[in-house]
């Protein structure tokens, strides 16, 4: 019974130290998480930086994969399995190490890059694009560390991605094509993320994103348009937010012939600037304009010229001049005129 007895404890200890270290090695990482964590949230606090959240952002999942393969690995040095299983199993959680570093890397650079793109005017705007660029060229050294990690040669690789890479082009060609465009469009900068747009097949709205295949637009209903990038090369396009967000709002109406054009213009121009200075969304220190046009078959036709600061609040800023200049016009006898066709009685009683 002894020796059975001793076998059984023996074996019992080489599954219980193994299992032992990788339960200290993670407690140990949940602990250390939780100080990094409130350490980062004290300093974000003090100096009012987003940095220490993008920090957290970034390492949050790849930390608890860190903790969890090197509780592993620990634990296959001290076990008592196969040297060669252990140096596979070795190689296997360097490699998703490498894996779980680039992650982190590639997380923490997208977060800079963007808060760096909210602060101040980039020449690289961030979009869904620009972030993957990021993501694909921290992969990408990470792949290069892993295969040369594994004493793999890339240079034969380089050359067989050479040769294949015309067929690769011919078979993605459409692909290629957007992703070119999508990036030729953020770096020309004269489509950006925000801005309000109109296209001459018909669709417009804000620029939602603007990802490796498609543009995405919200319309004002609040419905998504994915526009292929290639193809919003090949429109032409209004873009409402260049060089400037504010944008002309054009009211357009008419008066009696008797009205005192003077007195029309006067109230005209105290409701509008009224409007202005009261509206959300209007310019207040713009000084709105009256432009008699024509003499009209019923009324004298004239254009009212206001501002408004995104191409979105000229309809709020419309409503409230209309609203007002007809309470007005009441209250000052202005007559807007419906449209009058006169019948000429004594020439047809002539004949």
């Amino acid at each position: 019974m002894k020796p059975q007895l001793a076998e059984s404890v023996h074996w019992l200890l080489e599954v219980l130290i193994p299992l032992g270290i990788f339960l200290v090695v993670v407690a140990l990482g949940v602990f250390s998480r939780r100080v990094v964590q409130t350490r980062l949230a004290r300093w974000a606090g003090r100096t009012q930086s987003r940095l220490g959240e993008a920090i957290l952002a970034a390492i949050r999942t790849p930390f608890w994969v860190l903790c969890v393969m090197l509780g592993i690995y620990l634990a296959l040095e001290f076990s008592s399995l196969p040297k060669s299983l252990v140096a596979k199993a070795e190689t296997l959680l360097s490699i998703l190490a490498v894996f779980a570093v680039s992650m982190v890397t590639a997380n923490i650079l997208s977060g800079f890059t963007r808060m760096r793109a909210e602060s101040i005017d980039t020449l690289l705007p961030v979009t869904s694009l620009t972030e993957n660029i990021i993501r694909i060229i921290v992969y990408g050294v990470g792949i290069l560390i892993i295969l040369n990690h594994l004493g793999i040669s890339i240079a034969p690789i380089l050359a067989t991605l050479g040769v294949g890479g015309l067929a690769v082009a011919l078979a993605l060609k459409d692909t290629l094509s957007n992703f070119f465009a999508g990036f030729h469009i953020v770096a020309t900068r004269q489509i950006r993320v925000g801005d309000y747009l109109k296209l001459d097949s018909g669709e417009e709205g804000h620029v939602h994103d603007i990802s490796w295949r498609t543009t995405k637009i919200q319309t004002l209903a609040g419905n998504f348009v994915l526009i292929p990038n290639a193809k919003l090369t090949e429109l032409i396009v209004t873009n409402f937010s260049l060089p400037a967000a504010d944008v002309q709002v054009t009211v357009e109406l008419g008066v009696h012939y008797s009205s005192d054009l003077t007195q029309v213009e006067r109230v005209l121009c105290e409701t509008a600037t009224e409007v202005m200075k009261e509206t959300k969304g209007a310019v207040p220190d713009f000084q709105p304009l009256v432009r008699y046009q024509a003499f009209g078959d019923s009324s004298i036709d004239l254009s009212v010229i206001l501002r408004a600061e995104t191409f979105k609040d000229q309809f709020l800023v419309k409503h409230e001049f209309i609203k007002r200049v007809h309470n007005r016009f009441a209250a000052e006898g202005i007559v807007i005129p419906y449209p009058i066709r006169a019948l000429n009685r004594s020439q047809e009683k002539g004949r």
